[in-house]
């Protein structure tokens, strides 16, 4: 690692969310730890239930530089929690007490940094930012919003979600521990520019924007090796929960305007939740249901293999933070057609893919089937987005590079410490 350190540093962790071989928050957690564990001792403190599947892990990857620090709360402060009922409460006081076990392990240590890994909710506080070790907060993310102007597109579930959300939000932003984290980090980390604004506005100094996605070596390699599509259907998919953010029905509309100019089409659906029936519902009354095939939930293996016999991703999410779906595909060589929100706005570019401005229902849906009409209408452009796609998650999205990254982010926190 092209570092140069001026010595192995001390580090303390707070991951709440650390599993091995899981993607989103929890494999965020263990990778994070892996790469800094590069160039640090590291000290991580995470969930008492992660342990075994922590453990069985280090019996294939040693990790000597890591020591980990096993703590939940008795049993009598969490026999309410059951399963996401009740988490955010049980989450808040976690990390009461994961501070006053942070503060018993500095004055052994005497640790070089604190930095907070997971939850990456930044309207939730880290209070492990109290003790006096300069602080990192992030990769951090909640920040992103549907654009008020798609809220009719909602369902009446949808729209009470969305304003229950932002009322969450205002709250969070409002309580004085989450002031207090914003205000002590040294650098925040954010995963898009819509959290990266709301930071700076919380009084956080320095912002960095940095996707949270990214993949081992050996998971691109073999993303990278799945065919490319050729021949009829020309096909379109989309892979995620089926919810009301995540703007399914506005693809939908779009593949129901661009199959009107290329009848020999198919649009995938990989994924379940509750707003599939309305989306079925939809692809009916749009004409187009014998052209749109359901797939519910699948197996990522399974997933893979259908991933294989598509041309294109349309990942139209309102807000998402991560989008691990776009660079997945990309680093499958398909082209991606997302709007420019969140954390997918970090990602595609013009070369690989299409970003579509969101600012109406009827422009979005538009401009997404002009889209994939002309990915339909030109394979050569389709080869290029998707060798140009390989390219980009090769060099911006492995846990490698992300590694390089996280060490920069070290030495500047240290560099402004010797400024001061």
């Amino acid at each position: 690692m092209q570092r140069q350190l001026d010595r192995y540093l001390r580090v303390l962790i707070s991951a709440y969310a650390c599993e091995p071989g899981k993607g989103s928050e929890p494999g965020v957690g263990w990778n994070w730890v892996r790469q800094i564990a590069r160039f640090a001792d590291v000290w991580v403190i995470t969930r008492a239930n992660n342990r075994p599947v922590i453990e069985k892990a280090l019996e294939k990857e040693p990790l000597p530089s890591v020591h980990w620090v096993y703590f939940d709360l008795p049993q009598w402060a969490r026999f309410w929690k059951k399963g996401q009922r009740g988490v955010q409460l049980y989450y808040y006081l976690w990390q009461i007490g994961a501070y006053r076990i942070g503060k018993r392990l500095h004055k052994k240590v005497d640790f070089d940094l604190v930095h907070h890994v997971t939850f990456g909710n930044y309207w939730l506080p880290s209070f492990l930012s109290l003790l006096p070790v300069p602080f990192i907060w992030g990769p951090v993310g909640g920040g992103e919003s549907a654009p008020k102007r798609f809220y009719r597109t909602f369902s009446w579930r949808g729209r009470c979600y969305e304003s229950m959300r932002s009322l969450a939000r205002w709250i969070g932003e409002h309580d004085p521990f989450v002031r207090m984290t914003a205000k002590k980090a040294r650098i925040a980390i954010a995963k898009a520019n819509e959290t990266a604004g709301r930071l700076k506005g919380l009084g956080t100094p320095i912002v960095k924007t940095m996707s949270e996605v990214a993949w081992s070596e050996e998971e691109i390699e073999c993303l990278s090796n799945i065919p490319t599509h050729t021949g009829n259907p020309f096909r379109l998919l989309s892979l995620g929960r089926l919810l009301h953010w995540k703007g399914f029905h506005l693809g939908l509309e779009a593949f129901a305007r661009f199959a009107q100019e290329v009848p020999q089409s198919e649009y995938w659906l990989i994924g379940d939740g509750p707003e599939r029936k309305n989306l079925e519902r939809l692809a009916q009354r749009l004409g187009v249901a014998e052209k749109v095939r359901f797939w519910g939930a699948l197996p990522r293996e399974e997933a893979l293999k259908k991933l294989a016999e598509v041309d294109v991703l349309v990942h139209p999410s309102l807000h998402d933070s991560g989008g691990w779906v776009c660079v997945e595909a990309m680093a499958a060589g398909r082209p991606v057609i997302c709007l420019d929100l969140g954390g997918p706005a970090l990602q595609v570019t013009e070369e690989t893919g299409f970003k579509i401005p969101a600012d109406s229902r009827e422009q979005a849906v538009e401009e997404m089937a002009q889209a994939m009409l002309r990915l339909a209408k030109d394979p050569d452009l389709r080869r290029r987005m998707g060798e140009a796609a390989r390219r980009r998650v090769r060099e911006a999205f492995s846990w490698e590079q992300r590694g390089e990254e996280i060490a920069k982010v070290y030495r500047k926190v240290l560099g402004l410490c010797k400024e001061n």
